[in-house]
């Protein structure tokens, strides 16, 4: 089964949700607003995506940092320490496959098609 992480009142993750129910795609949703995200959990995405595509540049929690915040986000150890601290500013949705490992980043119908559908 497919683990979602990000917010329940995310448009993005509103769209992944909505296409994997209608694709008959069971998943859990881990809300991290609720529930910690692990700093072991964040590392182990950046083991699969970059860090900097993690962290989402263009999300309101990343413009509401302090200069000093953004300029001290300079490698994984530093990402992954921001995003424990500030977890809506991970790009959502990131999914996981049944083995913990994480497979997309972001939504698109064509990426979701050519990973779960293929």
């Amino acid at each position: 089964m497919l683990t979602v992480y990000g917010i329940p009142n995310c448009d993005t993750i509103k769209k992944a949700r909505t296409w994997l129910d209608n694709h008959s795609i069971a998943y859990t949703f881990y809300d991290y607003r609720k529930e910690a995200l692990p700093a072991a959990t964040v590392k182990k995405w950046f083991k699969v995506f970059p860090w900097d595509k993690v962290v989402n540049k263009a999300s309101t929690t990343w413009k509401e940092l302090s200069d000093e915040e953004r300029a001290a986000v300079v490698d994984e150890k530093s990402a992954a320490k921001l995003i424990v601290q500030h977890t809506t500013v991970v790009k959502r949705p990131v999914i996981e496959d049944a083995s913990g490992k994480a497979v997309t980043l972001g939504f698109s119908e064509k990426m979701y098609e050519e990973k779960f559908l293929s």
